[in-house]
């Protein structure tokens, strides 16, 4: 099957080994994969920001670069649940292209959910020496039901033991445009997050989503925790992780 490889703007930008993590990943569950060249934003930035006709300009770019692939993988809940979820939202009024919208957010998929759900992933080409905890990132937990597949993967790695850290599933604070609009909340849910995952004693905090990655590494390192490592699911799955 041929595969869709969306990178997402922040990985490009920030972190592009979670990019070729998530690539490695597909390879090794048989995948023809295909990441278009020209590929951007999912348009989530401008959707949530009211800027309907931004992210439409986007969406429509997303469906004409991945539109002709058997499926459409992203590392990162809260750019496929922006395609899978909200896309048809933001073209209601536009039926013309409603269709194909709906065709596109049929075939996304959250690379963790992809693995497991559709991949039937048997082996990670990973290993890690020590314990994690997981954070359940909000988009993919709550708009995906992203939570048992990733902890399904991770117990496939050599040498990794999970550690459930309290109130895995709360918010971490970041919420994209949430956390600059609202610095001060953003943070004081940020700190009680770093508490629980201070708490559990992990060697690394594994997550799904490098905008929560960005928030919850920043707050660790300033309330003066620098052994904590911040990974992304895939860099550990895939053994990039350093």
């Amino acid at each position: 099957m041929r595969v869709g490889l969306f990178v997402t703007c922040l990985v490009d930008l920030m972190r592009p080994r979670i990019g070729f993590a998530a690539l490695k990943l597909l390879e090794a569950a048989g995948c023809e994969v295909v990441v278009p060249r020209a590929q951007t934003c999912c348009g989530q930035p401008g959707y949530n920001a009211g800027d309907r006709a931004a992210a439409q300009a986007l969406a429509l770019k997303v469906l004409d670069e991945f539109s002709h692939l058997d499926y459409v993988v992203a590392p990162s809940g809260s750019c496929a649940g922006t395609i899978r979820i909200h896309y048809p939202e933001l073209f209601r009024d536009a039926p013309e292209e409603l269709e194909r919208v709906e065709r596109l957010c049929a075939r996304t998929y959250e690379l963790t959910d992809f693995l497991v759900s559709v991949a039937s992933l048997p082996r990670v080409p990973g290993s890690f020496a020590g314990t994690v905890a997981y954070h359940d990132s909000c988009s993919g937990l709550r708009e995906l039901g992203v939570k048992a597949q990733p902890r399904a993967l991770l117990a496939k790695v050599p040498g990794l033991r999970l550690e459930e850290m309290a109130e895995a599933e709360a918010c971490c604070g970041f919420g994209g445009l949430f956390s600059v609009k609202f610095g001060d909340i953003a943070t004081h849910i940020a700190e009680r997050k770093c508490a629980n995952i201070a708490a559990c004693g992990a060697d690394a905090v594994v997550l799904g989503d490098l905008g929560c990655m960005l928030h919850v590494e920043g707050r660790l390192r300033r309330r003066g925790d620098t052994k904590t490592r911040v990974l992304h699911v895939a860099e550990v799955l895939a053994g990039v992780e350093s």
